[in-house]
């Protein structure tokens, strides 16, 4: 996981075919959904979507995986360092390969995957969020990224403005879900990422948010947490179809089925501290011509 001293290795054919096989691997086991996904995309862009996968799975595992009761500043300064290197042609790894490979054939920039590091050392230094200002810069920072990491592989040449802005918004809105979908579990960690002065005006405590209690004000501050993530999922919208012709199927299908999660809290009554609000495999499938349509004639809210 962290840089060594270990000599660069070659881009040579079999060996980045192997590095891709390896992300592939990584992509199937931990994301099973997204993986069906990307199989609908040409050959070399899901090989680069593998890579980046893979990246973002093990930059996350520092601090979050088995080994991030050990990670520190250092550690991910180490991890920044070896990424620089990546992009300068010296990967360190098989990883690092397959990623090097994909900024041969498609316009990766290197900022997002900086930006991401640093959404890690927020998580490492910092436990709570006073303002959604706050909270919105990290969301960017570990998923709006990845919004802009795919745009540079799913995107078209003559992009704009709008289409990044909806890559970001796409990014952020998956991870206000995560943070809704897991309250319960962040706790556990004693992390708190819903915004402290969103819990002040509607009169929700953070004792009363450490207790699980499920009540009117509760229920109201889920509901204004809820809409702000569909909000973005809004914004998102307009940007998918822009995005090449192969990516727009899984992107919408990928969106649709996010944004069920927010149907199924509310379905749980608002309780993100005992049950976990999911999409089932059939629900997953039953967006398939939804998302189909979508793709050639766009979207609506």
């Amino acid at each position: 996981m962290t840089a060594t001293a270990s000599p660069p290795l070659e881009l040579q054919p079999a060996a980045v075919a192997q590095a891709y096989a390896e992300c592939e691997r990584v992509t199937a086991t931990y994301a099973k959904t997204f993986y069906l996904g990307t199989l609908l995309m040409a050959p070399a862009k899901r090989r680069a979507v593998w890579a980046v996968y893979a990246w973002c799975r093990r930059t996350d595992e520092l601090v979050d995986g088995p080994q991030g009761s050990t990670t520190s500043l250092s550690t991910l300064q180490a991890w920044e360092q070896q990424l620089e290197r990546t992009f300068a042609g010296q990967p360190q790894d098989i990883y690092d390969l397959a990623l090097y490979a994909a900024t041969r054939e498609f316009p990766l920039d290197i900022q997002p995957f900086r930006d991401m590091i640093a959404g890690q050392r927020m998580d490492l230094c910092q436990r709570r969020y006073a303002t959604f200002a706050e909270l919105e810069t990290y969301c960017y920072r570990v998923a709006g990224t990845v919004g802009l990491m795919s745009l540079a592989i799913m995107g078209t040449p003559h992009r704009d403005e709008s289409v990044r802005q909806a890559a970001i918004a796409l990014g952020i809105a998956n991870q206000l879900t995560n943070i809704l979908r897991d309250v319960g579990e962040d706790l556990q960690r004693g992390r708190i990422y819903l915004p402290l002065e969103d819990l002040t005006a509607f009169s929700y405590t953070v004792k009363e948010l450490k207790n699980g209690v499920i009540n009117g004000a509760w229920r109201r501050l889920m509901q204004f947490q809820i809409e702000r993530a569909r909000a973005y999922f809004r914004q998102a919208e307009p940007g998918v179809n822009q995005l090449c012709a192969d990516a727009r199927w899984p992107v919408w299908t990928a969106l649709l089925n996010y944004r069920r999660i927010l149907d199924q809290i509310e379905r749980n009554d608002y309780d993100v501290f005992n049950r976990r609000a999911y999409v089932s495999l059939p629900g997953k499938l039953l967006a398939l011509p939804g998302a189909l349509w979508r793709s050639f004639w766009g979207g609506w809210s």
